[in-house]
């Protein structure tokens, strides 16, 4: 069976409660997430093992994140302890027409300051089949970008099928170093990316293009400056997201293997309960399909934004929902009523 291995920083999240401004919070809900554990956390929930890997302070709050990561059935056997804190997130969730607004406490976290050389991947990824990394774990600092890049060397060595979603935080880059000066190097090992083409080229230090999703014949083009700009990409999928308000979502997506495009109807987003960690969802769901059937791209396409409109409907950074709750959805079945 396969194996999935991600790699990356898990976050205790501080959220306001019933859309309350942080002016207005009186205390805060706790939970843990991150990109790279929420894809993992789906995985598992889909019946494929994943492992997460990350540094972790060796204190209460690290032996928390440890308990949810089990609470998952996400592996956690390779993690590394060092650093003196876990990174926070305080979210402040949007209604109607006020967006969003995260504020991150992450500097100097236990994976921010990860020395390189901490992990041995040959030993981490000795029995894995795939591996999935983000652009958010280079952004958090440089150590931790080379760590990455020794990652996804060895998984590349070995045969490894590498994804990555692009995730670009405008916030974290603030080491001294810009996307163009880091991501270049990284990219070039993936087989499959999961972002947008003007994130993309903007990473790879190209100019933007501002693509017109709807018009599907100038697409591959563009998708094709990016196979050529990453030499072993195979797949490349594109989220469609329109924000009508924080509280009503328009969600599709697009996907191109090189030779032609699958696109995904757009599904209506309403009311939206918790936005963060639909992108992920997005990526556990392309990685699942991608894994159930390789050659059916566009049933991987639609399993994925399947995935990404039911998470809007969870709490938390982690999508809990199900197999067959996807198969329902996929089926026409979106009426949210009761099951007795």
């Amino acid at each position: 069976m396969s194996k999935i291995v991600t790699f990356g920083e898990i976050m205790l999240r501080l959220s306001t409660e019933r859309h309350l401004r942080f002016s207005q919070a009186k205390f805060f809900a706790a939970s843990y997430g991150g990109g790279e554990f929420n894809v993992a956390v789906s995985l598992a929930n889909y019946g494929i093992p994943a492992e997460f890997v990350t540094r972790l302070p060796n204190n209460e709050i690290g032996a928390c994140a440890i308990k949810e990561m089990r609470k998952y059935n996400v592996e956690s056997k390779n993690i590394v302890y060092g650093g003196d804190r876990l990174g926070i997130y305080y979210l402040e969730t949007g209604a109607g027409t006020r967006g969003s607004n995260v504020v991150y406490d992450r500097a100097n976290s236990a994976m921010a300051t990860i020395p390189k050389g901490s992990i041995n991947w040959e030993e981490v990824l000795k029995d894995a089949t795939w591996f999935h990394w983000s652009g958010i774990t280079p952004a958090i600092s440089e150590s931790a970008a080379l760590e990455c890049l020794e990652a996804l060397k060895v998984a590349h060595k070995l045969g490894i099928t590498i994804s990555s979603d692009l995730n670009y935080r405008s916030k974290l880059w603030n080491y001294g170093k810009e996307p163009d000066e880091v991501m270049p190097e990284l990219l070039k090992y993936s087989n499959i990316i999961l972002g947008d083409i003007d994130t993309a080229f903007f990473m790879l230090g190209k100019d933007k293009v501002n693509p017109n999703y709807q018009n599907e014949k100038t697409l591959p083009f563009l998708y094709d400056q990016l196979f050529k700009l990453c030499p072993n990409l195979e797949t490349i999928a594109t989220t469609l997201r329109y924000s009508v308000s924080a509280s009503h979502q328009r969600i599709g997506g697009i996907l191109y293997d090189g030779k032609s495009i699958c696109s995904a109807d757009i599904k209506e987003v309403t009311p939206v309960v918790d936005r963060v960690g639909s992108g992920d969802a997005f990526m556990g769901g392309l990685i699942y399909g991608l894994l159930n059937d390789s050659k059916n791209k566009q049933r991987a396409l639609n399993f994925a934004v399947a995935a990404c409109c039911l998470k809007h409907t969870i709490s938390g950074d982690i999508n809990l929902i199900s197999l067959e709750e996807i198969e329902k959805f996929l089926s026409g079945n979106a009426s949210g009523k009761v099951s007795r």
